[in-house]
């Protein structure tokens, strides 16, 4: 009887192991909308880690299957605080714990993976030492600008780009700087599960928000150093009548720091599940970037859902959207212009560019972009394979 990963092609039979910067029940995004997909086909080990208060020298790890998608093992690698910043000892800790798991017989598939790497800094422990018959390197934002990052961040990217047989891009921007680096590289912007976000026109219940005084700007993502939180102020202030909610985890920064209105609600992380119920509730869908480093080469995600979910779009002026406009998103240039905007949008939504945004995010479901990057990791191994 064929083995569930078995293929007529045995270039096709690849497993995945790979190096995750998130966790796997954090937001649900890119990492997992690829990851699951794939592993219908292959088996995944994704490797996350997390910090113990802990003050041992002792780094552990813990493994699970994940019961909606059980052809991926979840290893968690722990790390205790004040080891944390000791690179060395990561990386050590790092390679003995994720081998000890793949020479168990658990680990059996993953003996001559594809490493794909959303890490930089995982590459000095792992990049030619997990008998690996080839490199990815899926770049999703550029984390050397983000709050926090390390030091070695922007040196151990450069090694993996050197490294990696192929790169993906999750944003033009991005694309047009890990390009100069690695000529295999390939831009797959924002996918989005149409049918999944379809549901917010539907509801079969009443939103969530439904108890709130119309109409409702809403936004949802992860709340860090990436947003503006006076634009988000001076919008609560414009009409208190508004209602502005903000779901999604706060990270990075301090919630006490968060601007406070009665007609502008935190309302924090919700399942992935639950987005389209609470996305149903809302009149219009804010994207209130900052304009700073952080956010220089960002492409969001929610862009796409937002497209989905059929509704009017406000954006800050976020260079991706200037240097490459989209005629369904409407883009302001300053605080003034943003309220403006969000005023004509609630008046007046132009149906025309809602309509635009549906069929942009029916044409790039995350199926589809899975699909080619399949086809370019099958184009590395079909190529190592006529070297041989």
């Amino acid at each position: 009887m064929k083995n569930k990963f078995e293929s007529s092609d045995p270039i096709e039979a690849f497993s995945l192991v790979v190096h995750s910067h998130l966790q796997w029940d954090w937001v649900w995004q890119r990492p997992q909308q690829f990851i699951t997909r794939l592993s219908h086909k292959h088996p995944v080990l994704f490797i996350e880690t997390s910090i113990t208060e802990d003050n041992s020298a002792v780094a552990s790890q813990s493994h699970r299957h994940l019961a909606d998608y059980p052809n991926i093992f979840v290893l968690n690698v722990q790390f205790p605080r004040n080891k944390w910043n000791d690179a060395h000892f990561v990386d050590a800790q790092r390679v003995r714990l994720v081998r000890e798991f793949i020479e168990s017989p658990l680990g059996e598939p993953f003996a001559n993976p594809v490493q794909w790497f959303y890490d930089p800094m995982a590459v000095t422990a792992f990049a030619g030492k997990m008998n690996e018959i080839a490199t990815v390197y899926d770049c999703m934002d550029e984390l050397s600008k983000f709050k926090g990052a390390p030091q070695e961040m922007v040196d151990r990217e450069k090694i993996l780009l050197e490294k990696a047989d192929v790169v993906f891009a999750g944003g033009q921007r991005l694309y047009e700087s890990k390009r100069r680096l690695n000529s295999n590289c390939f831009f797959y912007g924002c996918g989005v599960d149409t049918a999944h976000f379809a549901k917010a026109r539907n509801l079969s219940k009443p939103s969530p928000l439904a108890h709130l005084p119309a109409p409702v700007l809403g936004y949802i993502g992860v709340i860090d150093e990436r947003l503006d939180y006076q634009l988000l102020a001076d919008l609560a202030d414009a009409n208190k009548e508004w209602s502005i909610v903000m779901i999604g985890p706060v990270i990075k920064v301090s919630e006490s720091s968060l601007p406070r209105r009665p007609n502008l609600h935190w309302l924090g992380g919700k399942a992935y599940t639950e987005l389209p119920d609470y996305g149903g509730g809302f009149d219009l869908c804010l994207m209130p970037f900052a304009l700073n480093e952080s956010t220089e080469f960002i492409n969001p995600t929610k862009s796409m859902e937002y497209a989905a979910m059929a509704k009017p779009i406000v954006s800050t002026a976020i260079l991706e959207f200037v240097e490459r406009p989209s005629d369904f998103i409407s883009v302001a240039n300053s605080h003034a212009d943003f309220i403006a905007k969000c005023r004509e949008s609630l008046a007046n939504p132009d149906q025309q560019a809602i309509a635009r945004g549906l069929s942009i995010a029916e044409k790039n479901t995350w199926d589809s972009i899975v699909d080619r990057l399949e086809g370019h990791i099958l184009d590395v191994l079909n190529k190592k394979l006529e070297l041989v």
